[in-house]
């Protein structure tokens, strides 16, 4: 056992800047109506576009015929999956761990051969007003072969389940790396299970034979969606020189301007990607929807385009969170220490590769010292929208599950909840279940300050009062990044970085 010392301790100086109350910079133009969000952006000669998306959640697209469309007064332009080339299969970084591949997001924005859920784009329409835009897209004839779906990762996993994607080439990495597709002469797998990976530590078997308490737990969560105000929205100018110019809300600018560059077949050199005020993101805004198919239609009509999406299809056609279906077995010795785990977790992935099943497996135990453990991730693909970020993706499901089973077995045990936590937390330099050792966290601190405050030693009174103890881990991930610090001869500093302000950035 490692002797612990306490390498935090918590400061009462006072600062200039930390722990004080500054004004926002952006909070008079946002009270008063003066900010400028994705939707705001308006230029001469501009179209608005629309989108047509499929109303079966599994499909073969046969055909899809868009001529009296095209022909329709005041349309300018109609585009497919057909209008730009078909994306390698490159994985791309979205930072905080997300990691996609790049055939598929093209494949999510503009379905090419099946759509796979509810809502995915099939084509999309530019016109003189939103309304006329809507006439168009009417008329647009798609052919479809429905198939039955798949609609939970339970059903995915069936032997006989629909399968949504011929050539899935599975993969067993904790990477972050989300499944791919095979060569076109490699044989099927014919599965919807797109990762599946494992981490063991110990000796599991002789861990659960040597507690005196077991708690096993069992629980699942639905698809949620984050919610933000404002629905996504942009701009596309493709300038006669063959320069695009996009204007969005973002919670990436750069990783529109290189995703949109890809999947046009374009140098990254000739897209400019400007980030408008963001109306909330919560993670799912550094996805691209809508700003490679604004710049079709502009490339295709020769004038901007502005598309911007509505409630309901915000909800039906951009990312949620995933669905889980998580377990997780707990052993103790009598004295209140955790000797033994065990979890599976499965994630729904919506349409494509990729759920945070990764993410939630790593912080699902991240925090604590189990010296026997065995978990399992898998990542199911199933007939709904791809899922996306939302506030430490993956983690907060991983969360819930372990952490009420250890309010249920410091129960057992009659120990503090609190208490049980700090016995069982994971020094500096004890091995992660998942690998890597215990750095300096401040873990233990924060308990103990917890352990000691007033607000938890405070006696409960009065009729439906309670309280309760939970813990998260998350890590820190990030893209490339960059930043500018000039000093000036008055003192002051400018700073010039290339983060979008999502919430406080200009402040700190």
């Amino acid at each position: 056992m490692l002797e612990y010392k306490p390498n935090m301790v918590l400061s009462n100086e006072e600062f200039d800047s930390v722990g004080t109350n500054p004004i926002r910079h952006d909070g008079a133009d946002k009270v008063t109506g003066r900010a400028r969000y994705g939707a705001d952006t308006n230029m001469p000669g501009m179209l608005y576009g629309k989108i047509l998306r499929s109303p079966h959640a599994h499909a073969v697209i046969k055909s899809i015929d868009a001529s009296a469309a095209e022909a329709h007064p005041g349309v300018y332009a109609v585009v497919t999956s057909a209008d730009w080339p078909e994306t390698s299969m490159k994985l791309t970084d979205l930072a905080e761990g997300s990691i996609h591949n790049l055939g598929f997001l093209s494949m999510n924005i503009l379905a090419r051969g099946k759509a796979l859920y509810k809502g995915h784009p099939v084509a999309a329409v530019a016109a003189v007003s939103p309304h006329v835009a809507e006439e168009a897209m009417a008329k647009i004839k798609v052919d479809y072969e429905v198939l039955k779906p798949v609609l939970t990762a339970e059903e995915g996993m069936k032997p006989d389940a629909p399968i949504l994607h011929e050539r899935l080439a599975a993969v067993t990495s904790a990477a972050l790396r989300p499944g791919g597709l095979l060569e076109d002469d490699a044989e099927s797998m014919r599965t919807n299970i797109a990762n599946e990976f494992e981490f063991s530590l110990g000796d599991v078997e002789q861990g659960f034979k040597d507690a005196d308490f077991i708690v096993e737990k069992e629980t699942t969560t639905q698809a949620v969606h984050q919610g933000y105000i404002e629905p996504q929205a942009g701009v596309a100018h493709w300038q006669a020189d063959g320069k695009l110019t996009i204007w969005s809300s973002s919670q990436g600018q750069f990783t529109i301007r290189d995703q949109t560059a890809r999947f046009l077949g374009i140098p990254v050199s000739q897209v400019k990607a400007v980030p408008m005020e963001i109306g909330g993101g919560f993670g799912a805004k550094g996805i691209t929807y809508v700003e490679p198919v604004a710049a079709l239609l502009s490339r295709k009509s020769g004038r901007p385009v502005k598309i911007q999406l509505t409630r309901t299809e915000v909800f039906e056609g951009t990312g949620p969170t995933s669905g889980t279906q998580i377990k997780v077995k707990l052993g103790a010795t009598k004295d209140g220490k955790l000797i033994a785990a065990e979890a599976e977790l499965i994630y729904e992935a919506g349409a494509f590769p990729g759920s945070p099943v990764t993410a939630g497996i790593q912080c699902m135990m991240g925090q604590y010292d189990i010296p026997n453990a065995h978990l399992k991730a898998i990542d199911v693909v199933i007939n709904r929208p791809k899922a996306a970020a939302y506030r430490a993706p993956g983690a907060p499901a991983s969360a819930f599950c372990m952490e009420t089973a250890l309010d249920e077995l410091s129960e057992k045990l009659g120990m503090d909840p609190l208490e049980f936590r700090l016995m069982n937390s994971a020094k500096e330099g004890v091995r992660r279940v998942t690998g890597p050792m215990t750095p300096k966290v401040g873990y233990i601190e924060t308990l103990q300050a917890a352990k000691d405050h007033q607000h938890y030693n405070t006696k409960l009174e009065g009729k439906l009062r309670g309280r309760g103890v939970a813990s998260g881990f998350w890590g820190n991930n990030t893209g490339p990044s960059s930043a500018v610090a000039v000093v000036n001869s008055d003192g002051t500093i400018s700073l010039t970085e290339g983060s979008p302000d999502i919430g406080g950035s200009r402040v700190a």
